[in-house]
């Protein structure tokens, strides 16, 4: 499994990579690996200002739909438009290809609240 260092994690399994005031977020390689073949990302929450915690999307896999939640409190300001004709892009290339949304941060202070890789690693491998 793969636990890059530079992103931020939270429990519920998104990933988040910060630059400046944006961030990008997806799923975890671990996450795409629990959910199997994702079919399709379910993301209406584009120029909505999203709270931490609350649903931003959801993804549908074979098997099961998932809810996405936002990782910081922001307004979603991109959607990853490749998901909707390779939403396999997720399970590909969870990190890089197959990211989700793009945020701008409103509340710079909740990356606090938000795990680093060693900790991430250890809630899921614990």
């Amino acid at each position: 499994m793969n636990f890059p260092e530079e992103l931020k994690y939270t429990k519920d399994h998104e990933w988040i990579k910060i630059d400046g005031n944006t961030a990008t977020v997806g799923i975890t390689d671990f996450a795409q690996g629990e959910l199997g073949d994702i079919v399709y990302v379910d993301v209406d929450t584009l120029d909505d200002t999203v709270e931490e915690g609350e649903v931003f999307g959801s993804v549908e896999a074979v098997k099961t739909v998932s809810d996405l939640f936002m990782p910081l409190t922001g307004e979603v300001i991109e959607f990853n438009e490749e998901l909707e004709d390779e939403p396999e892009l997720v399970n590909t290339d969870p990190y890089g290809k197959g990211w989700m949304i793009k945020i701008d941060i409103s509340d710079a202070n909740q990356i606090e609240n938000l795990l680093d890789a060693e900790a991430y690693q250890s809630i899921v491998e614990g």
